[in-house]
């Protein structure tokens, strides 16, 4: 098939892989432009964008796709698909309508539950036992399309953001191969989307900051959510001056105590119910630790509370 990919970060490189390796036409990738990275501010592709060049394919990075000019070149593609993997843009019904089979995009979440921007995220925050990776027909509306291919996925209790993307994107790549064929020779029932309908909103930098009252499972799943970006956090006070810290692996403990209490040496911290243990962490502008190398460095003294969301 004659097709085009569209996405951005890490999690859409293996569906890019997979499809070239397919044997499919990718004739043009679309990715978000290049953005500053670094301390020098240089513009510096995406993981896709850096992946399709490196395999020698045509890549476009229009600012919007709602132009007209990026919506002609678009179309001149004369594509048979199109292949979504979180490509960061919203498209139109001209460009949703153009290739002659549709545009198709593999989500993280087993649909209507998370649509939207964060469902890997919301579903381990949420505390969710279970997920998957779904192909689904493009509609104008977001992520309202009819489910083509799914695949279900357990969340296991050491899971953070980053293990279970990894293990999605994987899954996720494989489901194309099949669903594109059966697209392709018409051998497939769409089925719509059936269940309560919740949404994936955007991480916003004030919910990352870790509240303490809640019970240690929720404190728990929130910092698993947020590894490793954009990291759920709290501060100490040393000498005076408040220390941001971000809690990147944790897990449920025994304990009690006045939440954000320290109780012992292995960073152990109560919460509202129960407490949590602080496996991997970060002092602000350090290199990541395990929970006891942190504390041996801060010296804080049990008995320590850290700071509640104020």
């Amino acid at each position: 098939m004659r097709l085009a990919f569209m996405g951005t970060p890490d999690f859409a490189v293996p569906s890019l892989g997979e499809l070239i390796a397919s044997g499919h036409e990718i004739v043009a990738v679309y990715s978000q432009p290049p953005r500053p990275k670094g301390r020098g501010q240089k513009l510096t592709p995406s993981p896709v964008h850096a992946f399709a060049e490196a395999m020698g394919l045509a890549v476009f990075t229009p600012e919007s796709m709602k132009s007209e000019e990026a919506i002609q070149t678009f179309r001149s593609l004369d594509l048979d698909a199109a292949c979504v993997v979180a490509y960061g843009q919203i498209l139109k019904p001209e460009v949703l309508d153009a290739p002659r089979l549709g545009c198709f995009n593999l989500h993280g979440s087993l649909l209507p539950r998370w649509r939207g921007a964060a469902p890997i995220q919301r579903a381990i925050m949420a505390g969710d036992k279970q997920t998957g990776v779904q192909i689904m027909r493009m509609s104008e509306g977001l992520d309202e399309g009819n489910i083509i291919l799914s695949e279900v996925m357990d969340i296991y209790p050491t899971d953070t953001t980053a293990t279970l993307s990894e293990r999605m994107a994987t899954t996720g790549a494989t489901l194309w191969t099949r669903a594109l064929a059966a697209i392709e020779r018409g051998g497939f029932t769409e089925t719509e989307q059936v269940g309560e309908v919740t949404y994936a909103r955007k991480i916003t930098p004030a919910e990352a900051r870790i509240d303490w009252t809640r019970p240690a499972a929720d404190v728990d799943a929130h910092i698993r959510g947020l590894s490793p970006f954009p990291g759920a956090w709290f501060e100490v006070t040393l000498e005076g001056e408040p220390v941001r810290i971000k809690a990147l692996m944790s897990e449920v403990v025994e304990g009690h105590g006045q939440p954000g209490t320290l109780l012992d040496q292995n960073l152990t911290i109560a919460c509202g119910q129960g407490a949590v243990r602080l496996v991997r962490a970060q002092r602000a502008g350090k290199a990541q630790q395990s929970g006891n190398e942190l504390l041996n460095g801060l010296k804080l003294p049990l008995g320590t509370v850290m700071s509640a969301p104020g």
